[in-house]
């Protein structure tokens, strides 16, 4: 294989190494994924993101890039909201547009500019029957059925992915590295899950904490900060819109009355390079 140019970027400290494949399909295999995300012989990522020309316009809604996900262990993810905007960012500088449609495995999502330098990502719908989360039984998905060191009745709810939220007293001393493992490959959960931990602080806002399925420990997460909001204002903690405090920084995340989700957050430009044919094998 060629080298590969790529792009390292973050959003709140949760990276990508973005690789434009429009021209090129630079058909990864896991295990060249994970050569890549590695942090010790690689370049080290939460997720690789490969850009590639979308399909035709879905539902009426043309896209202007496809962004196919993988996580750090070479699996696939539908939906990722800190990637979307950094995407959104390229995308936007390459077209002069100040809005573009980004299409994923989760359907295609309406990005846009917004105030300070920030990228505002439509995250679709969020959903909470047992079916589309997915669960592996029917479950009230309000409180399911899960107690693990005095962690219990978490939400699930399906933004892009799955995941479970707990709300808890004190989301600094959450044992999200204890159990985040066990958590993400419950067996209620089929295809795995993100978890949440989460507090909601005195002024409205919610501190969280998160475990990404097929990464481990990340300082921010998008999907998460979308799925933690609505699961607070389902338990009747928080309205419908509220800042989101991740170890990485700060998204502003509203739940629209026509049921969709709206993260808003920075983006940022690490360094661009490209990759030795040797790394991938």
């Amino acid at each position: 294989m060629d080298a590969l140019a790529f792009i390292k970027m973050h959003g709140l400290g949760n990276d990508f190494v973005v690789i434009d494949g429009r021209a090129h399909d630079p058909q990864l295999t896991a295990g060249q994924v994970a050569r890549i995300a590695d942090r010790h012989t690689g370049i080290g990522c939460d997720q690789l993101i490969v850009l590639e020309t979308p399909p035709s316009a879905s539902n009426g809604v043309a896209a202007d890039v496809f962004m196919r996900i993988y996580n750090q262990d070479g699996s696939s993810s539908d939906a990722c909201g800190n990637a979307t905007r950094c995407i959104s960012s390229l995308i936007m500088t390459e077209t002069g547009s100040a809005a573009v449609n980004i299409q994923t495995g989760a359907g295609v999502l309406a990005t846009g500019a917004a105030d300070g330098g920030r990228v505002s990502v439509d995250m679709g719908p969020v959903n909470t029957d047992w079916q589309s989360i997915p669960l592996a039984e029917e479950a009230n998905t309000a409180e399911l059925p899960i107690d693990i060191a005095g962690l219990a009745r978490p939400i699930a709810v399906n933004v892009g992915n799955p995941h479970m939220i707990f709300f808890v007293d004190d989301a600094e001393a959450a044992p999200i590295d204890a159990h985040g493992q066990a958590l993400e490959h419950h067996p209620l959960f089929p295809e795995r899950t993100n978890v949440q931990m989460a507090e909601v602080l005195a002024d409205g806002s919610i501190r969280l904490k998160t475990w990404e399925r097929g990464v481990g420990r990340t300082s921010a997460s998008g999907s998460s900060a979308c799925a933690v909001l609505a699961a607070a204002h389902l338990r009747g903690l928080t309205g419908r819109e509220a800042d989101v405090v991740m170890d990485g920084g700060v998204l502003h995340i509203e739940w629209r009355a026509d049921n969709h989700v709206v993260q808003t957050g920075p983006v940022a430009t690490s360094f661009r390079g490209i990759i030795d044919p040797t790394l991938l094998g």
